[in-house]
């Protein structure tokens, strides 16, 4: 007869947001809480042999150390298990079954043999054993098929469908359910864990709980959804699903009481569920590392974003390989073009003249008076680097990012202001409106994390002009724990949490650079005396 099992995997997936670091008496709390709510499987965390002994963190090298972590719970109503990811864990740190009932085993496609093998002897140590093939949805049904054939010769407790990264809809959930349940051995029980990704985790579960089978199941779910990436399904939202249609009895008081005294307080400093760059990530059916590395160029919208995501191949999706995505990103913005006669323009335009780029930081502002004094002394040419200072009257306007562009289009499109503009060619005009276009792949510098800044674009065109010259202002580096930008509307990220390595990186295109071109800094500057 079909029943339905209740498993909270907060302390295992929900250590994806606080680095599994809830403290010992926070542990202790959340599990007595599930405990007491009556949950049918609590997953206490990951069994890795990478890690130390630390009771304060919910991931640790063996089950002796857990069965320390947990000696002072004297009532254990529900069944516990723990997670290994293949590969993570060695036999000799699983000892005899003790605090531990069951062991949770994920794998990926290529690992399947090994991790099968490694399946068999954790079963033949006295544990119940839980099969996960992780990101379920990159296995083709005759995959699935094989797969559920090795899955039977081990015959475990449970075999689960893991929805990685929220990619499932009703239908393909649906499909793997029948795959399995049409071919597991009848006394496995199946497991479903979702994600969040497309708002669907909650109803997605509950379709699974209503598909029709005699065979016992196994729903996921964690407190508030508290889980990797776009979280998981709320258990308290399943929780009260179940009592109403199974006539289950957990206490739903006692699931509140553990989000609200130990799950809102993450909740209110680290995001998870529902968001954009999660969405973006399953539409595309995508590693959501992509996304973030994407996102963290700061030279994109979310058009392109969704674009170059749409070239990645099949075989790459699921496993971020930062090398490939650095490739496509590069050659996205690549659209070459034939500039010599723009480079020729511009140097008679330039030719013998004083020089002046203005960057978006905070000196602009605060150091207005020796920008003006400059400007009276000198009067130079005066570039805005993708961005339109408004207490300055520049002659040019050069962008090379896109969501600048986006940010001042209007502006753009209808020649409000009396300056020229300068693009480079991987941002598409909407109206004509660019007077002069450079060849983006032609400005580029090879180090990964400033290939394409745009003050190091700048002067690299410039030195094609043979242009020997120039002076700085705004271009002020970047500091940790403060406002890079004499605008918020011009910060898109948080590039200051890697602050020194854009330094570091700026500092040593400088020294390159100026071996071609005098460059005079007259504001503030993390970078002045040091290239």
């Amino acid at each position: 007869m079909k029943t339905v099992s209740l498993l909270d995997c907060t302390l295992r997936d929900g250590g994806y947001i606080n680095d599994w670091n809830y403290g010992y008496n926070c542990i202790l709390t959340i599990f007595n809480r599930l405990n007491n709510a009556n949950i049918d499987i609590i997953e206490i965390g990951f069994l890795d042999d990478r890690n130390i002994k630390n009771l304060n963190r919910t991931i640790n090298p063996s089950t002796k150390i857990v069965d320390e972590q947990f000696a002072s719970i004297k009532n254990k109503k529900s069944m516990v298990v723990a997670m290994i990811d293949y590969g993570t864990c060695s036999l000799e740190n699983i000892s005899e079954p003790n605090f531990i009932d069951g062991i949770r085993v994920i794998f990926k496609k290529k690992d399947i043999d090994g991790a099968i093998e490694f399946c068999k002897k954790i079963k033949e140590k006295g544990y119940k054993v839980f099969i996960q093939p992780v990101s379920i949805t990159g296995y083709s049904d005759i995959e699935m098929l094989n797969l559920v054939e090795k899955v039977n010769k081990v015959n475990p407790y449970a075999m689960s469908i893991v929805d990685t990264y929220g990619l499932m809809h009703k239908n393909n959930m649906i499909k793997y359910f029948y795959i399995m349940d049409s071919n597991l051995n009848p006394d496995i029980k199946i497991g479903y864990h979702s994600h969040n990704n497309f708002q669907l985790a909650y109803a997605n579960t509950i379709e699974f709980i209503e598909a029709k089978t005699s065979r016992s199941i196994i729903v996921d779910a964690s407190l508030y959804g508290m889980g990797k990436s776009a979280g998981n399904t709320c258990i308290e939202l399943l929780a009260m699903y179940i009592n109403n249609e199974f006539n289950k009895d957990y206490d739903i008081n006692e699931i509140l009481e553990a989000i609200d005294l130990d799950i809102i307080k993450y909740k209110n400093n680290t995001t998870w569920g529902y968001s954009l760059p999660f969405y973006i990530s399953a539409l595309n059916q995508c590693h959501p590392n992509y996304v973030e590395f994407l996102r963290k160029k700061c030279t994109l919208s979310i058009k392109s974003i969704n674009e170059i995501l749409g070239k990645i191949t099949k075989d790459k999706k699921l496993l971020f390989d930062k090398n490939y995505i650095e490739n496509l990103y590069i050659e996205y913005q690549k659209k070459e073009i034939d500039d010599s006669n723009v480079i020729d323009q511009l140097k008679n335009q330039f030719k013998d003249k004083t020089l002046l780029l203005l960057g978006p930081g905070s000196s602009i502002v605060k150091e207005k008076n020796k920008i003006i004094e400059y400007i009276n002394k000198n009067n130079p040419i005066i570039v805005g680097v993708n961005h339109i200072p408004s207490d300055y009257k520049i002659d040019y306007l050069f962008i090379s990012n896109t969501k600048r562009y986006e940010k001042y289009a209007n502006i753009l499109i209808n020649k409000k202001n009396n300056f020229k503009i300068i693009a480079t060619s991987n941002i598409s005009a909407i109206n004509n409106e660019f007077d002069f276009v450079f060849n983006y792949g032609k400005l580029l510098n090879n180090i990964e994390l400033i290939e394409d800044n745009s003050m190091s674009m700048f002067v690299t065109a410039l030195i094609r002009m043979n242009i020997k010259k120039l002076s700085l202002a705004g271009f002020d580096g970047f500091k940790a724990n403060e406002s890079n930008y004499y605008d918020n509307f011009l910060s898109f990220s948080n590039t200051n949490q890697d602050a020194q390595l854009f330094n570091e990186a700026i500092i040593k295109q400088l020294n390159k650079l100026s071996k071609f071109i005098n460059i005079e800094f007259i504001t503030d500057s993390i970078y002045a005396n040091k290239y």
